[in-house]
């Protein structure tokens, strides 16, 4: 959404109601002149100031818990620019309607609040040390989870401002205020209890004012009938330009003293966490926890004596469980490789005497099945999915096929992508492998017809990352459908069975197949079929109908139709319709991906930064 409000001329950016209303007066341009803001209070929200009879007029939007955006008390739109055209129709409680935008003069960005510089670096800090990335699997974990993010480090960036001393007391806030300069308006703020309640303290004229700041039910904070925040830093950014009820503006933050490093409150595991973070956050956070890493028990005395304050986020790391609202891949333990891991894992072959197999299969196929067992290691264990040939002398192919599968996925190191642990000969070939235990997305979609569509496009958005990965690395998957998207968590796929995938020399880009074989049809572009070409733009088409299947949750493409029927419609130009409810964006996107010719087929480059906007565009 950032991206793309920034773009329209009459956004200002985090400007104050005082200089929206200084642009709306110079302009000139009448009644109904309008201009829209950063909104300074809500997270992710925006203001619309609008000019009537010489008066402005100040109206807040703010972002819902559904994604979408309202005036309060008016309809919902999917964003603020729906909300502005639906105004310049209807009055619907505005003081006129919406008749001409007031734009930004000529060479004028929007406003960058002081928080947007902050926040980058901040972003960087807690993936790197929350969940100890680096290189390329760091940028990944940012660039597929910068929605949650932002939520997440806006509200907990206080505890790494100068001006926040944590739950010191009133009498220890005093002395800091008067040590060093007095400047009228130097000040702190301070944790008074767990339960979300700071205090402002305000040195004026040698005395230090004491201001309470307490949340509301809905996890806004103010001081005594002051105007409601969602973060301390949004209140410390109003208070420095207008008193607004203080004796006067916040001039100078008071520095904590030396050594005193902003950090998390509590413990990881206080009593009071659950409560605090839930208040802390306004409900955003509400499900956070510590993660446990599976296949591993914590010891007593490692869950009661957490004592690392290394990790300034420490306490705020997100549950893995697949039902949570705001799980992120990197939760889970697979998200890195585990060939960086334990000493074990750094073999391509797995000792019959450490893996042991589990009751039922997880699938089956035309090689044998697939089971779930347990990789036991030195130092850890861990869950995994374990592909069995059957016994067949008489077909040494389907060795040689699992064989060649073993060495594609061997090559391959992306958190998008499920990881090939070790081959292990024994009682049968057997392919080690991650598990994913919600397994094949439309399977998964089938089942969860509650799933939204921000949902639905986060994962398709890691599709297509791991897809682009690919892509760089010169591979063609060949077999790219929902059944071979596997989920590690409702919030985290990686793309899965590479029998079919070929490694393309550079120069050509392109494989080609020596003759038709037992083909997913359906999942193939045009040259697949007429001329046996595979290329990263065939994988794109490929994309495009586990994109529909997505969408459609778990449908079949082309129902009731066969290839050579599938085959004659898209010769004569003809693509399926947009499932139902499918975001118009996205069945634009599908379209795009079904474009005959090869050449003028987007690659992943292209598709990936369209999703990861439109992702971002309804997370936001």
């Amino acid at each position: 959404m950032a991206d793309s409000v920034n773009a329209l001329p009459f956004f200002y950016g985090n400007i104050t109601r005082e200089e929206a209303e200084d642009y709306l007066k110079q302009a000139g341009v009448g009644n109904g002149s309008y201009l829209l803001r950063q909104s300074r209070n809500y997270l992710g929200g925006f203001a619309l100031s609008v000019l009537h009879s010489g008066r402005c007029y100040h109206y807040t939007i703010e972002r819902e818990p559904n994604e979408t955006y309202a005036i309060a008390g008016g309809k919902s739109h999917r964003s603020p620019v729906d909300v502005i055209d639906y105004h310049s129709q209807e009055m619907d409680g505005l003081v006129c309607l919406l008749k001409k935008p007031c734009n930004r003069p000529k060479n004028m960005q929007p406003k960058v609040g002081p928080f947007e510089d902050l926040k980058e670096k901040l972003i960087r800090e807690y993936v790197k040390q929350t969940w100890n990335l680096q290189g390329a699997a760091l940028e990944q974990a940012i660039i597929s989870q910068r929605p949650q993010l932002e939520k997440l480090i806006a509200t907990t960036a206080h505890e790494r401002m100068p001006w926040f001393h944590g739950t010191i007391t009133r009498e220890d806030s005093e002395p800091r205020l008067q040590n060093g300069s007095r400047t009228n308006g130097k000040f702190l703020i301070r944790q008074r209890d767990l339960n979300g309640s700071y205090a402002l303290c305000l040195l004026h004229e040698g005395q230090v004012m004491h201001y309470r700041i307490d949340r509301d039910r809905m996890g806004k904070l103010s001081i005594p009938d002051g105007k409601k925040f969602d973060t301390l830093w949004q209140l410390v950014e109003h208070y420095s330009y207008k008193p607004d009820g203080l004796l006067r503006v916040l001039t100078e933050p008071c520095p904590r003293p030396d050594g005193e490093i902003g950090r998390p409150l509590l413990p990881r595991d206080h009593p009071g966490l659950s409560s605090a973070l839930q208040n802390a956050a306004g409900g955003i956070l509400s499900r956070l926890k510590t993660v446990p890493i599976p296949g591993r028990k914590k010891s007593r005395e490692s869950r009661h004596n957490t004592t690392d304050n290394l990790n300034p986020y420490e306490t705020r790391v997100p549950s893995n469980q697949a039902g949570s609202k705001e799980a992120m891949p990197m939760d889970t333990e697979v998200y890195e490789s585990p060939y960086a891991d334990p000493d074990e894992l750094r073999s391509s072959t797995v000792d019959r005497n450490q893996l042991f197999l589990e009751d039922g299969e997880l699938g089956s196929g035309n090689f044998g099945t697939v089971m779930k067992g347990i990789y036991k290691m030195r130092k850890t264990e861990k869950p995994v999915a374990v592909k069995i040939l059957k016994n067949d002398d008489n077909n040494p192919s389907v060795r040689e096929e699992m064989l060649r599968e073993a060495n594609v996925m061997q090559q391959l190191d992306n958190p998008y992508i499920v990881r090939m642990i070790g081959i292990c000969e024994a009682e049968n070939l057997m392919l080690v492998m991650e598990l994913a235990e919600l397994g094949p997305l439309n399977k998964f979609l089938q089942k969860n017809k509650q799933t939204t569509i921000k949902n639905i496009t986060e994962l398709v958005h890691q599709v297509s990352m791991g897809m682009k990965y690919l892509e760089e690395h010169n591979f063609v998957h060949r077999d790219l459908a929902a059944r071979n998207v596997l989920l590690v968590t409702q919030h985290y796929a990686k793309i899965s069975d590479f029998g079919l995938s070929k490694a393309v020399a550079e120069e050509q880009n392109y494989y080609k197949a020596k003759g038709h074989g037992k083909w997913p049809v359906k999942w193939y572009a045009p040259e697949c079929i007429n001329y046996f070409k595979f290329s990263s733009k065939s994988d794109v088409w490929s994309f495009g109908v586990l994109m529909w299947e997505a969408y459609s949750y778990g449908q079949k493409p082309y129902k009731g139709m066969k290839g050579n029927d599938v085959m004659q419609m898209i010769e004569s130009g003809k693509r399926m319709d947009a499932p139902m409810n499918c975001p118009p964006e996205m069945y634009d996107l599908m379209r795009t991906c079904w474009t005959y010719k090869a050449d003028e087929r987007p690659g992943f480059t292209i598709v990936e930064p369209r999703l990861r906007e439109y992702y971002y565009d309804i997370a936001q």
